[in-house]
């Protein structure tokens, strides 16, 4: 019986009692968020070409909402969702070949993906404004 109130008073699984915070563990975080934005941009793109397909009185609504600000915002998101996640998805895959997971190698894999993923966002954004 001892055993049984000793294991009820410890945590179940290590959390931040026993982990500090550290960049990698704030990227893979961001990682699993990007990854649920991405079904948000799955949705976005699907009534973009449902109302495509529907006429150009829907089209037009539509293209409306996503031409307002918090529709070039929400779109400005998930552009960043989708380009962060993609290379969070090609540091996982360093990982998976077996490379990269000194603490020194990881944390310069996971600065490079928040700057790469603000760059070229920033560059995408910088081009559809450019060419809009």
């Amino acid at each position: 019986m001892a055993d049984a109130r000793l294991a009820a008073s410890r945590p179940l699984s290590p959390h931040l009692q026993v982990f500090r915070f550290i960049l990698t563990m704030a990227m893979s975080i961001v990682h699993r968020i990007t990854g649920g934005f991405l079904y948000v941009g799955t949705v976005f793109v699907a009534v973009w070409l449902v109302a495509a397909a529907s006429g150009p009185e829907w089209f037009a609504q539509v293209d409306g909402v996503y031409q307002s600000w918090i529709g070039r915002l929400i779109l400005l998101g998930l552009v960043w969702s989708l380009i962060h996640h993609a290379i969070g998805g090609i540091r996982h895959f360093i990982w998976d070949l077996g490379y990269g997971f000194d603490p020194k190698t990881a944390d310069r894999l996971a600065l490079f993906n928040l700057v790469a993923g603000v760059v070229l966002t920033g560059v995408v954004a910088i081009a559809a404004f450019i060419f809009a």
